[in-house]
């Protein structure tokens, strides 16, 4: 019952941290209301059309955002509710008796029960009463877990290649530190899943057809279209104190929980955003900016459509209200059927700074409001700092169109050196996530600095596979390389007295993209370069899943005799 009272309370936590999420909105809707009217009022004989369709779609978009948020309010406060009504009524059930207990032993049970609903106030362990803590760790799952990580401590050896299966009663943990420090997760469409998986989605939804009231229904037509997901690695890494590992079992597991937590919500923001599809799931920027339908493209799911053009812009010298109305404008440009009233705003501290400074021409009092709920000034939306975007970028969009999913279960593994000189270990936690813009119509990326959008990234090298952006081959011409070709050599020279020379480049990852530059000029793989007399650097880049390696060969020509 215990576990059964642990699983509800995790459920509610959950969800009241939701509906606080969703009342935090108010004030924003508020002062949207309060910028509109203001909007109205400012509307006279000589407002322009197009302004006046402006501010009309704005307080349209409010009412059906507005309309929304309470609906999703009250459907969480009725299950918030009844969570609570049923975890009355199993803490206030007679416990079930156990095999083999002797009559005192179930009076001294009875005994322990008013001093258990005592203990109902919360401990630092993620919100666990003092009794739902002692009966996780008294699991013999836990116990086996917690007991192999002290033993690679002391004995100062591996895990080991499979890792340890981070036990079931953890996962809900991890999955609250997870979210509570990932930004933008938490407002994905997220499920679970085994492995591969196909998951319907529904297409765009019809409008229903009036009729006579006794006329003959019409039929409407709706899409389905399928999403084929599978589940990539997402892996992080953590440093924990030796000291930390010689205490208590509920202080390691404090810290463990709180790292794989924090480490893996990191990664996954940035997939969600430039994930290249390649090893990890797509992201937002990057099928935004595709001018190409990709090869592995289902038939089966929703049409694809090339956005590069009319869902990414660039806004040029505007600022104050004219910058807040050309935002407004690139509204219009995303898909909004399925709008869910969740449009997040995402952009660097930087860039969130500017567009506070922009606003205060326009509504100072809105614009400390929005400030201090984190929410897009004039406009409306949550703002989500994310410091691995460029200044000026802002991308945004409805996130319940991207799906997110993740495999149930995490594994724990420990690097085999220890960090002796700081008394440290190094453990690794991963996951299998995957994720995509399955409407991305829904989505649209700005720059306000009126540059060209940022839309790749360079992620953190995946040093475990470095074969993937190394060359299996690399021949100039018919000229000898020094020193011999190796992959994990990257720097070579060449002495030749021809003027130009074949570059041929064979990466050992199919798919790996090859990019050749000689000095600044361009170079197809396959075709010559031409040399002037003296040295001449070539550059040979092996991209592939946001990682990169370049290779550079410097070609000294002899003049002609």
């Amino acid at each position: 019952m215990a576990l059964k009272v642990l699983l509800m309370r995790n459920k509610a936590a959950t969800k009241k941290k939701l509906l606080e999420e969703l009342r935090s909105k108010d004030e924003g809707f508020q002062t949207r209301e309060q910028e509109l009217e203001a909007s109205i009022e400012e509307m006279d004989e000589s407002t322009p059309e197009a302004d006046r369709k402006v501010v009309e779609d704005a307080v349209e978009d409010l009412t059906k955002e507005k309309d929304a948020h309470e609906a999703e309010k009250k459907k969480l406060e009725d299950e918030i509710e009844e969570l609570e009504n049923k975890i009355k009524e199993q803490e206030s059930a007679p416990p079930e008796p156990q095999a083999g207990d002797d009559q005192g032993a179930s009076q001294n049970s009875r005994s322990k029960r008013g001093k258990d609903r005592d203990m109902e106030t919360r401990t630092e362990f993620f919100g666990r009463t003092m009794q739902e803590r002692s009966a996780i760790f008294a699991n013999e799952e836990v116990k086996d877990f917690m007991q192999q990580v002290r033993s690679c401590i002391k004995e100062k050896r591996a895990i080991g290649n499979a890792g340890l299966i981070i036990p079931q009663n953890f996962l809900p943990m991890i999955k609250e530190v997870t979210e509570a420090n990932s930004k933008l997760l938490k407002y994905t469409n997220k499920s679970d899943i085994t492995g591969t998986a196909r998951i319907t989605i529904m297409g765009s939804v019809p409008e229903a057809v009036w009729t006579e009231q006794c006329g003959k229904l019409n039929e409407l037509e709706l899409g389905f279209n399928d999403v084929e997901m599978d589940g990539f690695k997402v892996a992080g890494f953590f440093k924990v104190c030796n000291a930390l590992l010689e205490d208590n079992d509920v202080n390691l597991a404090q810290e463990l929980i709180n790292a794989l937590g924090i480490a893996i919500a990191k990664a996954k923001d940035k997939a969600i955003v430039y994930g290249t599809g390649v090893k990890m799931p797509m992201g937002i920027v990057t099928r935004l900016a595709q001018t190409v339908k990709p090869s592995d493209h289902n038939d089966t799911e929703r049409e694809w459509k090339d956005l590069h053009e009319s869902n990414i812009k660039t806004i040029t010298g505007k600022t104050g209200k004219e910058l807040f109305k050309e935002i407004v404008r690139c509204l219009k440009m995303i898909f909004t059927d399925y709008d869910s009233g969740n449009l997040v705003w995402m952009m660097n501290r930087q860039t969130k700074l500017d567009l506070v400074v922009e606003a205060m021409d326009t509504n100072m009092n809105a614009t400390i409001v929005s400030g201090m709920n984190d929410t897009m000034p004039v406009v409306g939306g949550k703002v989500e700092e994310l410091k691995f975007m460029a200044d000026g970028d802002i991308a945004f969009g409805y996130m319940t169109n991207y799906k997110a999913v993740q495999r149930k279960g995490l594994q724990l593994g420990q690097s085999e050196h220890v960090r002796f000189l700081e008394d440290q270990t190094v453990f690794k936690g991963t996951e299998r996530f995957d994720g995509k813009p399955v409407i991305a119509e829904a989505f649209g990326l700005i720059n306000i600095n009126g540059k060209t959008p940022t839309t790749s990234i360079v992620f953190a090298p995946d040093k475990a596979n470095e074969e993937d952006v190394q060359l299996a081959s690399l021949k100039i011409g018919s000229n000898k390389l020094f020193p011999v070709f190796s992959a994990g050599t990257y720097e070579y020279m060449v002495n030749t007295s021809n003027a130009s020379s074949k570059i041929e480049a064979v990466a050992k990852r199919a798919g790996a993209a090859i990019t050749i530059k000689n000095k600044e000029t361009s170079v197809n793989n396959g075709e010559s370069a031409s040399f002037t007399d003296g040295e001449n650097t070539l550059s040979i880049t092996v991209s592939f899943a946001g990682v990169e390696k370049e290779y550079i060969v410097t070609v000294n020509k002899s003049a002609a005799a």
